[in-house]
């Protein structure tokens, strides 16, 4: 359970990212509100999935959930750059995250 948890807290990390650009700068109020509950509630489910995982693995996969989650929308949402080195690096960062999962006794 630990586990779905850090997926679920990471797929907020990425409503924090995404949501900081629909800020502008904290200046428009529903993007900021959703942003800044974003940010709570993914740290309060990081904080749960610690409990039971190492810290550094749930740290990284938390970070690394929210990096693939936030490239992937940037390019669906902003436009951002579509390379072969940019989705090679998407694809090292999944890989890491399934080692880790991998890697760490549940």
């Amino acid at each position: 359970m630990a586990w779905v948890i850090l997926v679920v807290a990471g797929l907020f990390e990425v409503g924090w990212a995404i949501g900081l650009k629909y800020t502008e700068g904290f200046t428009r109020v529903w993007p900021t509100i959703w942003t800044v509950l974003s940010m709570a509630v993914g740290l309060w489910l990081l904080g749960i999935a610690m409990k039971s995982l190492p810290v550094g693995t749930a740290y990284s996969v938390w970070v690394g959930v929210g990096a693939v989650g936030t490239v992937i929308l940037g390019i669906v949402l902003f436009d951002d750059p579509v390379n072969v080195a940019r989705l090679i690096s998407v694809a090292l960062i999944i890989a890491g995250i399934v080692g880790l999962k991998l890697a760490t006794p549940a």
